[in-house]
């Protein structure tokens, strides 16, 4: 499937992001690069939320952990769109263990260890797809034009 301009990711700050206030540079940053945000809210998630988010995980030695984790504080849950949304908000995020994440990367510059790094991004489109619809009704998500899109895109 073809990238398009509409192309929307979710990204959200785990709860060592928000405890450790980095929300704010996270929406920095995606707003820098030139996404648009079409959705946000913050909401301390139920069980049956994460283990619908995290359902590929089930059965591993983590998954109780990462859900006890994650359902620990309020997380700040979004959507952003734009060109490429989701591979070039991966790279903005970094690798997932933060002692590899180059810096620059919110993961490089905010985390330490994989159990506490700051930030979770879809990896695929469908994962997008399905990410956006378990954390947001679609009412939630603003239909907007913004007024930067000529200068962002030819």
């Amino acid at each position: 499937m073809a990238s398009t301009k509409n192309e929307r990711t979710f990204i959200m700050v785990k709860p060592d992001g928000v405890q450790r206030g980095v929300v704010g540079h996270v929406i920095h940053r995606f707003e820098q690069r030139g996404y648009k945000l079409v959705a946000l809210k913050m909401l301390q998630a139920p069980r049956a939320l994460l283990e619908s988010h995290y359902e590929e995980h089930k059965g591993k030695k983590f998954y109780e952990i990462l859900l006890a984790y994650i359902g620990s504080g309020p997380v700040v849950a979004m959507v952003w769109e734009g060109l490429t949304a989701v591979s070039v908000g991966r790279k903005m995020l970094g690798a997932t263990d933060p002692a590899k994440s180059e810096p620059g990367t919110i993961r490089g510059d905010f985390g330490i260890v994989t159990g506490r790094n700051i930030v979770h991004g879809s990896d695929s489109e469908a994962s997008a797809k399905r990410e956006i619809a378990l954390w947001f009704k679609p009412d939630e998500i603003s239909q907007w034009t913004h007024t930067a899109e000529q200068w962002i895109y030819e």
